[in-house]
C-alpha cells in the first residue's frame, strides 16, 4: 500500500476507510470500518473494463484518477447483502464499484498495512511540520532584524594586542583618561580653591 492517502466517509451512523492500492500488476479499492474489510479484487480483464469507460489506458492514470475523485470527497456508499457498493459521480464520470468482504485472514493482513501505513504518514506528516516550524522561526522578522543589526554594528574590538583603539565594551578603570583610553591621568583634578593663604 505504501503510503496511499486514507478517506473517511459515513454512512448512516457508521464511519468508513477507504482508499486504494496499486501494485506491479494490480490495482484495487479498500472499504473498511476497522474490524471489517471490503475489496474490489479486480482480475486484470475487470481492470482493463473499468479503464476503458473511463478513458485511460494506464493502470496508473487509472489510479491517480480515482485518487483525484476521492480528493473531491465525490464518493457515496452503500451496504447491500455482505458486500459495499462505493459510487463516484464526477461531473466528467461516474463509476460504481462492487466490493466484496476479505476472509479473516486477508483482513488482518489488509488492517495492519493500514495501520503501518497511517503510522508512517503521521511521522513523515510530523517531520514535515518540524522543518516548516524551524523554517518559519529562522525567517522570522525579530530574527531577522537582529541578525542584520549584528552584521551592521560588528563587535568594535580594534586593539586586537596590536594597540590602537581599546574595545568599546570595556569597563573604564577610574582615573582613566578618556581622550587617550588605556591611559592614567597624571593627575586627579581637585577644584579651585578660593580661600585667601
Amino acid at each position: 500500500m505504501g503510503s496511499e492517502p486514507v478517506y473517511t466517509l459515513e454512512h448512516g451512523n457508521q464511519r468508513f476507510l477507504y482508499y486504494s492500492s496499486i501494485g506491479d500488476s494490480s490495482f484495487n479499492i479498500f472499504v473498511t470500518n476497522t474490524s471489517e474489510v471490503w475489496s474490489t479484487d479486480f482480475t486484470e480483464e475487470k481492470l482493463e473494463e473499468y479503464k476503458r469507460r473511463s478513458g485511460v489506458n494506464s493502470t496508473e492514470s487509472y489510479h491517480e484518477k480515482i485518487r483525484e475523485a476521492f480528493e473531491r470527497s465525490v464518493t457515496s456508499l452503500e451496504l447491500q447483502d455482505g458486500r459495499v457498493i462505493l459510487k463516484i459521480k464526477d461531473d466528467s464520470w461516474n463509476a460504481t464499484f462492487d466490493l466484496y468482504k476479505l476472509p479473516i485472514s486477508e483482513t488482518r493482513t489488509q488492517l495492519q498495512v493500514l495501520i503501518f501505513s497511517l503510522v508512517d504518514q503521521v511521522s513523515s506528516l510530523k517531520k514535515s511540520l518540524k522543518a516548516a516550524e524551524y523554517t518559519a522561526s529562522s525567517c522570522s522578522p525579530e530574527k531577522n532584524f537582529k541578525n542584520s543589526q549584528r552584521l551592521l554594528m560588528p563587535d568594535l574590538d580594534f586593539r586586537k594586542n596590536k594597540g590602537g583603539l581599546s574595545n568599546m565594551s570595556k569597563k573604564r578603570v577610574p582615573g582613566e583618561s578618556l581622550i587617550n583610553p588605556g591611559f592614567k591621568s597624571k593627575k586627579a583634578a581637585m577644584g579651585v580653591d578660593f580661600e585667601d593663604s
